[in-house]
């Protein structure tokens, strides 16, 4: 481990927490993975301007060298 590496369990709880804080709603699943300090988003939002906030959240956590946004927007129900 490099000096001053943050250990990735401990960024995955921190962006965990910043990412509960975007409020992105109890429908959304977002999972995060952390290797090496490069966090991978993947999971399920409802809206897409969901991303740019859980994107930012993750991007602000100090420690973290790169973010990889396997998000996908879930698809809207259509009752006819």
């Amino acid at each position: 481990m490099a000096i001053n590496q943050v250990p990735d369990k401990a960024l995955m709880q921190k962006v965990d927490q910043c990412v509960q804080r975007t409020g992105t709603g109890s429908q959304s699943r977002v999972k995060i993975d952390v290797r090496r300090c490069e966090v991978t988003l993947t999971g399920t939002i409802q809206y897409e301007m969901q991303r740019q906030n859980i994107m930012r959240a993750a991007n602000r956590v100090a420690g973290v060298r790169r973010v990889v946004d396997q998000l996908t927007v879930a698809a809207k129900r259509r009752d006819f």
